[in-house]
């Protein structure tokens, strides 16, 4: 979809404004910063799915134990929970990502280990009010074991506050890579990515105003969709 290779550089048309040829300009290398935006599309959606999804396994495993046995497990699990919910969580995946090197996997990575907390407690919250309803002792009656329990009757009934808080979180999730990635422990160059391109258009901002512009509207526009398909959703949810 993009018009030219977003990684091209030349040299010759380094710094061009905005024109039918090149939409949102040129950058300091020359290359078309429409096709890094577009580009980068896809590192912005492909980053959140990936800390979403690593998160929600954490948070989901770590909640359905908690919530479901209760007592020791629950009191450990939780408190391991409560030193990472004591940080906030862009300073300490900014720690985590330095420890493991500046690139986007390691950013994810970062982002992922302090994002599993709320999901966790979401789901223990929502385990301790089913577990022990009528339907539930039945099936232990009937001689229904714990992971029959669980994955049966248990992880549908907390599906849907689940699915909101996902949708609510992707637009946190994608501030928080471009965070990251603009302060240089994210993605790093050539790569076309949002944090980084506003980044390095903040060297040339009084006179090119365009590097940082665009990709900046792109994480913009990005999270203020999402933000409202996640409304969206608890509304009609």
């Amino acid at each position: 979809m993009t018009p030219y290779d977003p990684l091209a550089v030349d040299t010759s048309i380094r710094f061009q404004s905005p024109s039918a040829s090149h939409w949102m300009g040129t950058d300091n290398l020359g290359r078309d910063v429409a096709s890094r935006v577009i580009a980068g599309t896809r590192l912005a959606i492909q980053s959140c799915l990936i800390i979403l999804i690593s998160s929600i396994c954490i948070g989901l495993l770590i909640g359905l134990i908690s919530g479901y046995y209760g007592g020791i497990v629950d009191e450990i699990m939780m408190r391991i929970s409560d030193i990472f919910i004591a940080f906030p969580g862009l300073v300490l995946a900014l720690a985590i990502a330095a420890a493991l090197g500046p690139n986007l996997n390691n950013a994810m990575i970062a982002i992922s280990v302090v994002w599993w907390p709320p999901y966790a407690r979401l789901i223990r919250g929502q385990v301790l009010s089913i577990k022990e309803r009528e339907f539930i002792q039945s099936a232990r009656g009937l001689g229904g074991g714990d992971f029959w329990i669980i994955s049966q009757h248990i992880l549908p009934n907390i599906l849907l506050p689940l699915v909101i808080q996902i949708t609510s979180d992707i637009g946190p999730a994608l501030v928080t890579t471009s965070s990251l990635s603009f302060i240089g422990m994210g993605a790093q160059p050539p790569t076309p990515e949002w944090g980084s391109m506003v980044s390095l258009g903040r060297k040339y901002l009084l006179d090119y105003w365009w590097l940082s512009t665009f990709p900046g509207l792109a994480i913009f526009i990005t999270v203020l969709i999402f933000n409202n398909i996640g409304e969206s959703v608890r509304k009609s949810l």
